[in-house]
């Protein structure tokens, strides 16, 4: 039986008090609060805890009873006979699952949990546990995730972010461009950005109502002299060019620099894939080479996992105070639970151990993916390092069998021509190799190769 049930009479509502208790029933029973058979208090028992007469709840008994909602069982009590079936599990018109869910995904962008050590993983999470922390949020972020953000950029990257930046724990990369936005610009300001890019940046510009500027990439990266002069910041992932898989060499880094020194902005480096390199050393991080005008983020989501959901932003103090005072009005922080993991997975040296298991354990994976491709004759775009590598193909129909075929035999393909901020005029796919486990990976990428080949085949000449 249901002791307490939730029934708010209004005495000043011109409805008897009656028909209110018997509408409450019936929002009950249609909600499920209450279920067919469900005892209902007593008469006596529900007006004691409504605080009105034994004869109003009588009368709502009874009008149930005469609709068929109510079943009364000498001796024993109210039942409620009859209630509209539960929405089955799923069946919820508002939700539309994702048919892709099931499919093989060769899509660019995920980090490579096959990698990640069982033990040094449950041994993380386990000591992030042991202190439930202060009250309240550290808005820079937690001391020890910071202290070891610094330290992996240092022996990593080659960035010594303490000496002359600040380094702040953000939500992930597009959340840090979204601070930016709303820290540093204001709507309407233009931002130039690399086309094709990565669009949950230009989403999180647009958000705050920035103009997203598209600026061409090449074998090397932004064209920096294509950059318009009106902008007010310029994005860029120099490390390994999203989509198409670049890496801006040493003097097309100096020209941006010199951009945005002379221009008076500032350049958000964003280091996606920065730690994959397996062919040479990385080249050194803008921000190392022009900590005064590069705004340096990086992310846990592709490198570790995605559940940490944290990041982080390394740039000079007038920048960071602008975020800080950013959060502050907004009440907003990164959570600490992910920056607490990944501070106690670097703390006896898991982080490095890790990043070392990836360097060798990726590279067989973009030989496997390679491999397949060649024997279809099928060219690879981007540099030998990274997550992804790029098949060209000549035309958007060609892409578009490519990535339908794929699909229809279990295997996602992402297109190069969703990747556009305007116009589409590269097209292909962006073939991941980390998302997978090796058996699915084996599995999904001669069926890749062979919808690829085919769709080029296909594809009309050019006269």
């Amino acid at each position: 039986m249901l002791d307490e049930l939730p029934i708010p009479l209004d005495r000043a509502a011109p409805e008897p008090l009656s028909v209110q208790v018997a509408d409450a029933l019936r929002a009950a029973a249609t909600s499920g609060m209450l279920r067919v058979h469900d005892r209902l208090p007593s008469s006596r028992a529900l007006a004691r805890q409504l605080g009105v007469s034994r004869a109003v709840v009588a009368a709502a008994y009874d009008q149930l009873h005469a609709e068929g909602w109510l079943d009364g069982r000498r001796g024993s009590g109210t039942y409620l006979s009859t209630a509209p079936a539960p929405v089955p599990p799923g069946a919820d018109p508002a939700e539309h699952p994702d048919p892709a869910a099931s499919l093989l995904d060769l899509g660019p962008g995920a980090p490579c949990v096959e990698a990640l050590d069982p033990a040094a993983w449950r041994r993380a999470w386990r000591a992030a546990g042991d202190d439930p922390g202060p009250a309240r949020k550290d808005r820079s972020g937690e001391p020890m995730f910071r202290s070891a953000v610094a330290e992996h950029l240092l022996r990593h990257r080659g960035l010594a972010a303490a000496s002359t930046s600040v380094v702040l724990a953000t939500a992930g990369t597009s959340a840090a461009v979204g601070e930016l936005a709303a820290a540093l610009l204001c709507p309407g300001d233009r931002v130039a950005m690399e086309d094709p890019g990565y669009q949950r940046s230009v989403g999180a510009l647009a958000a705050a109502g920035i103009e997203v500027v598209a600026v061409p990439v090449d074998g090397d990266g932004l064209r920096v002299d294509l950059i318009p002069p009106d902008v007010r910041a310029v994005y860029c992932t120099p490390a390994h060019q999203f989509p198409l898989g670049a890496r801006m060499p040493a003097t097309r880094r100096v020209e941006l620099i010199e951009f945005a020194r002379a221009a008076g902005i500032f350049v958000i480096e964003d280091d996606y894939d920065g730690e994959l390199r397996y062919d040479t050393a990385p080249l050194p991080l803008l921000a190392a080479m022009a900590p005064d005008v590069v705004v340096h983020l990086g992310t846990t989501s592709k490198i570790i996992a995605t559940t940490l959901g944290v990041g982080w932003l390394v740039a000079r103090p007038e920048i960071t105070d602008a975020v800080l005072a950013h959060r502050e009005r907004t009440g907003t922080a990164p959570g600490p639970a992910g920056q607490r993991v990944l501070a106690a997975f670097a703390r006896h040296g898991d982080l490095a151990r890790h990043l070392r298991r990836l360097r060798r354990v990726v590279p067989p994976r973009r030989a496997l993916v390679v491999d397949a491709l060649a024997r279809h004759a099928l060219p690879v775009v981007g540099d030998d390092a990274g997550s992804h590598l790029v098949v060209e193909l000549a035309d958007a129909a060609t892409e578009r069998r490519a990535v339908t075929a794929a699909q229809a035999r279990g295997v996602l393909l992402d297109g190069l021509a969703r990747h556009h901020l305007g116009p589409a005029h590269r097209f292909g796919v962006a073939l991941g190799y980390t998302a997978l486990d090796a058996a699915e990976l084996a599995e999904a990428v001669p069926i890749a190769a062979e919808c690829l080949a085919a769709a080029r085949r296909t594809a009309p000449t050019r006269s």
